[in-house]
């Protein structure tokens, strides 16, 4: 019994990793909202929201989870041609440490600018984690579209992330 059960839940997690890995977000093409939010740590994440910002996707953009100190300036110098998105567009966020609390600063963010619709843009394997996580967070009165940056992350990130996907999952479910 307890084997059957153990085959069970193991075919149950290849298929579904079958499928993350099959189903990876992709950049979102078309769609504009009222902000973009970007957590930091994944190369491309930057640069992809503000090309949809010049492209005016977006009013207004935060990168959340930037390390302390930092400053848009600082910022703008890393990307060039940027300066004028950054002064006037562009919120940094040094609160957060993890996905969670990316998901917690961008609702506060969120609440206080009014928006109703947001584009998260993060690698395209930790996409379905993040926007589990600020879905979770702003609730049902806030849309929240995933543009997923192509990467080339290991074996092991990939397992590593679907693992942590399943467990937040599990933890939301249960009010945790």
């Amino acid at each position: 019994m307890i084997a059957r059960l153990f085959a069970f839940a193991t075919i149950g997690w290849c298929l579904g990793f079958a499928a993350f890995m099959l189903l990876l977000p992709r950049p979102l093409e078309g769609n504009t909202t009222d902000a973009i939010v970007v957590p930091t740590g994944g190369a491309g994440r930057i640069d992809r929201g503000l090309e949809l910002m010049r492209d005016h996707q977006a009013r207004r953009m935060l990168v959340t989870g930037v390390a302390p100190g930092v400053r848009a300036a600082d910022l703008a110098r890393t990307y060039p041609g940027s300066a004028a998105l950054f002064a006037c567009c562009v919120d940094l966020g040094a609160e957060a440490v993890d996905t969670r609390s990316n998901a917690e600063e961008t609702a506060g963010w969120v609440q206080r600018h009014g928006y109703r619709s947001i584009r998260l843009v993060t690698s395209d394997w930790h996409l379905p984690r993040a926007r589990m996580e600020l879905a979770a967070a702003l609730g049902h009165h806030v849309v929240v579209l995933g543009d997923g940056v192509p990467g080339t992350p290991r074996l092991a990130t990939l397992v590593n992330e679907y693992n942590k996907l399943l467990l937040r999952r599990i933890a939301l479910w249960i009010g945790l």
